[in-house]
This record gives C-alpha cells, structure tokens and sequence, in this order.
C-alpha cells in the first residue's frame, strides 16, 4: 500500500455522516448530515449583526501598525527548516510544508502557484485541505482519470496535517487540466469547489472550455467534470450558506457580478440549479455598451458612504454556459445580467461565510482603489459595506483571498502592490493590522538567503512582493501560503489573546 492509499483510507471516515456533530464554518461533517441540519437551521437560527460596526456609521477602519492584542511582529524561525520565512508576533509557530517541486505522496512534483485553499475535513488529530494551483495553459500535472484537459496546467492538490503531532502528512493530486484556479469555497459536504479564473478556450488554444466549478472531495478522486450551470466566466470565489445550500460566488473583472447558485438538489450542485446576478436599489452611476447598446447598472466600487447598505434583490441568468457576448470573446454571463439592471463590484475576489453572513471582497474598489470588503445577509436581503481602504501608507493594498476566524473576525490575505506583502487582521470594532510578514527573501545576504530544497530546486530571488493566499482556520490553526516561491505553512499560537 502507497502512502497516498494509506492517507485515503484514513480519511474516508470524514466524508461519512456524525449526526451528533453541529454545523459550524469549518465544516467537519458529511453530506447526510449538512441535509438535515440545514433543515434544522432554517427554523431555529438566530442571525445576529456582522460586525458590531456594520450600518453604525463606522465602516472605514481604524488602522493600527501592529495587533494592539499580540504585538509587534519580529522573524521567527520555521519549525521545519529553521529558517525566518515569516515574520509574526511573539508566542506564534509554525510549520511549512509543499514548497513548489517537493515531491509528493503519490510521486508527482508539487505544482506552482498555490493559491486558494481550505480546510475541507477533520478528525480529532488530523485536518484535511484542499489547495489551488493558479497555473494557466501548459501540460496537466495529474493522471489522465483526474485531467479535465490535458492541454491546461491548473488544479488541485490535497494535503493531510496532524495537529497532535504538529507534523504534515500526505499530499496528493485531486484534479488537473484547469486553467488559473485561483480560489474557491469550502462546502458542508466536505469538500473544495475551485474556480477557473478564466474563459479560456479553443480560442485561446485549449482543447476544452474553460471558466467553471469544479468540485473536489476531501478523500478520493475527484470527478473532472465541470458544475456548468454554476456559470462559466472569470471565477474567483465560492461560500456556501450551509442554512440553504445555496452557493454565493465572486468574479474577477469590471465589472463583476456576485451570484448566487441555487441547486436544484442542495448539497448536490452537480445536479443542476438556477444562476441569478445580485441587483441592489440604487440609481446606476456606470453604465456599459454591449452590442452597441447603451445599458446602466450600479457599482459599488466607488468611493461609498461609512456604513452604507443597500436592498438585495436577484435577476435570473438564462444562459449560465455562455461564455461570450455573441461575436465577441469576453463577459456572456456577466452581460445577462447588466442588461437586466443588475449590480457590480470591482473585482470581486475572496468570498467566505461566518456569522450567518457572506463576506465579500473587492480587490480594487472603493476611492483608493484599494480594497472594500462586503457582508451580504441572505436573511435580511442587504449588501452593506463593512470596510474600505484608505490606502494610506501602511493600510491594506489589495485584498484578495478572506477567512473568518473561530473568534469572529476576518483574516485578508494582500495582494496589492507592496513589498512585502501582509496578512491583516480585521476586528469586530473595525481595527485592522497586519498580523504576519512575507520574509521570503532568498538573494545571497537576504533575511533567509539562497536555499536549496531536497528536490534539487534552488531558491535564489526575493519573493517578499509575493501574495498570501488560501488563509483557512480550524480551531487553533490557521493555514495559508505564499503563492511564490509555493510554499504552504500551519501557524498555531496565543490566539485567545486577541481578535483571531
């Protein structure tokens, strides 16, 4: 037996029903068990305000240069290297594992461009994740049975970690032949939905189309078959409300839609469903021309009002496998819904669900251009602002991937441009502060200097300007990576001593 079967085997428990476990965002239970708690849910949940600063008149945060909760942030060494990849305030450890061209368990090169990733499954000592691979055209890393097209080099890989031992595991290929799958959602039937940054396609040299949902399980192979009625366009980010099952996602353009899928089956999203466009109650202040018509619609991603809220409501995409405004190569699902009135947001990348709401990022919107992050509330129908950058020296610049943290509060992953690059906090009260550092300077006299990795693959330049990614907490932990080099860690420490 392989070390990869022995890993599978340990992990098929996590995808089989635990009626006595409760629904929580890091979704540690099996599909059975989501269908009947949601029906649960829907009739005993109590949704409270996201954030105590959301419609209070509050939404451009307080910036601080350090967590005034963990401190200041200095190099730490690498429990596996030794080396100061990161740095982090006093008490934090962690562990980094997968670094682009490591071998892994199944005997295939570690892909680059890590990207998007989540916890999808638990146990009592070992977590389960799923990572994205941000790689465009080029030749599939996986065997053919898991390659949507062999002629694209994107896709997924998992990874096991045992949090008892502080020790990783087992990774392994889950899904190749996609095309830039950037970020995705984790489900509460454990597993990962990556998305195709992309419309990619016959066009542009592939053998298949490209620009869908693609859903990959915490154990087994994945099925490479795309969700098409999911939509086809520039994904970015899927969050699954686990009360309804409907499944929210972002798109990167401008403008974007935000979407929201209903399946016909909940749990089931291969099985089919409805594509709507989120429309808000506001006069338009864009428009655009499609086909020589002239069409208005509201974007958000200007300058806004602390603590502004609009009225949700949905206009319904007909076509959600139409890729293309006849005649032309861009924007078929987006333009359905434009023509009809519908909303945009600039860039809308990350997208997570905590505290009864769904938390939305735009990575260049507001007056700064420089990030705004949303909360939709699917029980009460708003889309409010909770924080924009000001984009100031210091502030945030960019954010892209966002995760809620088991102590209620948003952790955002930069991807703007500075050098280094951060990851930010983001408090109940609206503070946010920059809880860890890219170090990742390799040049000869630089903070970790040239590195050579067990696989042969030499590290020599200076990738602080690289973007954090695929930040996902469970219980004590938070996981992310730096998309290059490609490097993954696991970060445990004081948490209870501040906001995350």
């Amino acid at each position: 037996m392989t070390t990869r079967d022995d890993a599978i085997d340990q992990m098929r428990d996590f995808t089989k029903s635990d009626a006595t476990r409760e629904m929580d965002p890091h979704w540690s239970f099996g599909r059975r068990g989501f269908l009947r708690s949601s029906v649960a849910a829907t009739a005993t949940m109590s949704v409270g305000m996201p954030f105590a600063l959301l419609g209070s008149g509050e939404a451009k945060a307080v910036e601080l240069p350090y967590s005034p909760d963990y401190g200041p942030l200095s190099p730490v060494a690498d429990e596996v290297t030794g080396l100061p990849l990161l740095t982090l305030p006093a008490g934090f450890k962690y562990w980094s594992h997968g670094w682009r061209g490591d071998v892994m368990s199944d005997g295939i090169a570690t892909p680059g461009a890590h990207d998007g990733m989540a916890v999808v499954a638990s146990d009592a000592e070992k977590v389960v994740i799923v990572r994205n691979h941000e790689q465009g055209n080029g030749t599939s890393f996986a065997p053919p049975k898991l390659t949507y097209d062999p002629t694209a080099a994107g896709g997924t890989t998992n990874m096991v970690f045992n949090t008892r031992l502080r020790k990783w595991v087992s990774d392994w290929a889950t899904l190749s032949g996609t095309v830039r799958n950037c970020a995705g959602g984790p489900t509460p039937w454990n597993s990962w939905l990556t998305c195709e940054e992309s419309s990619n396609g016959l066009h542009s040299g592939n053998a298949r189309q490209h620009g869908y949902v693609f859903d990959v399980p915490a154990s087994g192979p994945a099925r490479p078959v795309p969700i098409t009625d999911m939509g086809c366009f520039s994904h970015e980010a899927a969050a699954v409300d686990p009360v309804t099952g409907i499944i929210y996602e972002t798109e990167d353009s401008n403008p974007s839609g935000f979407y929201r899928f209903i399946p016909n089956v909940p749990g089931r999203p291969a099985q089919g469903g409805r594509l709507q466009m989120m429309k808000l109650a506001a006069p338009f202040n864009a428009s655009i021309d499609l086909q020589g018509v002239n069409h208005g619609y509201y974007n958000t991603g200007v300058a806004q009002p602390a603590g502004a809220t609009w009225d949700v409501s949905w206009v319904d995409i007909a076509e959600p496998d139409k890729p293309f405004v006849t005649g032309t190569s861009y924007g078929g699902v987006r333009a359905q819904g434009l023509v009809q009135g519908a909303s945009s947001i600039v860039r809308g990348e990350g997208a997570w669900y905590g505290n009864g709401v769904i938390y939305v990022c735009s990575t260049s919107g507001g007056g700064a251009r420089k990030g705004q992050i949303f909360a939709y509330d699917p029980r009460r129908e708003t889309f409010s602002l909770v924080f924009e950058s000001a984009g100031g020296a210091g502030d945030v610049d960019g954010p892209d991937n966002i995760a809620w943290s088991p102590r209620g509060s948003l952790i955002l992953c930069e991807d703007g441009g500075g050098n280094p690059k951060e990851l930010y906090g983001l408090t109940l009260d609206g503070t946010h502060f920059p809880f860890c550092t890219n170090n990742l300077d390799f040049r000869a006299g630089g903070a970790v200097g040239n590195y050579n990795r067990p696989s042969g693959r030499s590290f020599t330049s200076d990738s602080r300007g690289s973007e954090f990614v695929g930040a996902t907490f469970h219980n004590e932990w938070l996981f992310f990576a730096i998309q290059s080099p490609g490097i993954t860690f696991a970060v445990t420490g004081p948490w209870d001593n501040g906001a995350l």
